[in-house]
């Protein structure tokens, strides 16, 4: 369990893909992985992963960073955009969420639902809109003013269109996050609210037992 408050970006040191696995390296600041053991989940961009080895080395004269390998089976490859992911790409990451600690964002299972395609882009030197495009399929979940996770990142929907919906940044966000990277075309996973879909799937059941 996560709650959408991104902890550092991580640099993707490989992800290499051989029949319907990847093994993906990212490497992050040695102090991300205190405390850190086999098997651990991280949120990479918002996916929920099972660290399957992680070690401390030295990077570059004076710089102690971490690398953390994670396996990425195929269901994963196919539903997110880690697939897509070549070296020195950058990823939200965020350990799991432990008892105690403060809830700033809101609840996020690291279970991708989507992609969402980026349409546009309107950014000033104080505000960032960006307006994202998705199947149909999935706009019965988005509501205005509602929760929604973007790379793992726990935001609120803007404004709905037909295509999709929009969501407004604060540049603490895009120094925070790599949604400062995303270009026009730029695929980001898409969580939705898990109390949405359940209001919204547990209405549909009952409409259809009353018919």
């Amino acid at each position: 369990m996560f709650t959408g408050i991104v902890q550092r970006q991580a640099v993707v040191i490989s992800n290499l893909i051989k029949e319907n696995l990847s093994r993906l390296v990212i490497s992050v600041d040695e102090t991300f992985v205190v405390k850190l053991e086999l098997g651990a989940s991280i949120a990479i961009n918002g996916v929920c992963l099972t660290v399957v080895a992680f070690d401390t080395t030295t990077l570059a004269k004076g710089n102690n960073k971490a690398t953390i390998s994670f396996d990425v089976i195929k269901e994963t490859l196919i539903t997110a955009n880690l697939a897509k992911l070549i070296a020195g790409d950058l990823v939200n990451c965020e350990r799991s969420l432990s008892v105690g600690d403060e809830l700033g964002g809101h609840i996020v299972s690291g279970h991708v639902h989507c992609q969402a395609r980026l349409v546009d882009k309107v950014q000033s030197a104080t505000n960032c809109t960006l307006n994202f495009s998705c199947e149909t399929r999935w706009h019965k979940y988005i509501l205005p003013k509602g929760f929604i996770t973007i790379n793992g990142i726990s935001l609120t929907v803007g404004e709905l269109s037909s295509q999709g919906f929009n969501v407004h940044l604060i540049p603490e966000t895009l120094q925070r996050t790599n949604l400062s990277t995303v270009v026009i075309d730029d695929s980001v996973n898409i969580e939705f609210d898990q109390q949405t879909i359940t209001i919204v799937t547990t209405l549909e059941r009952m409409q259809l037992s009353t018919n």
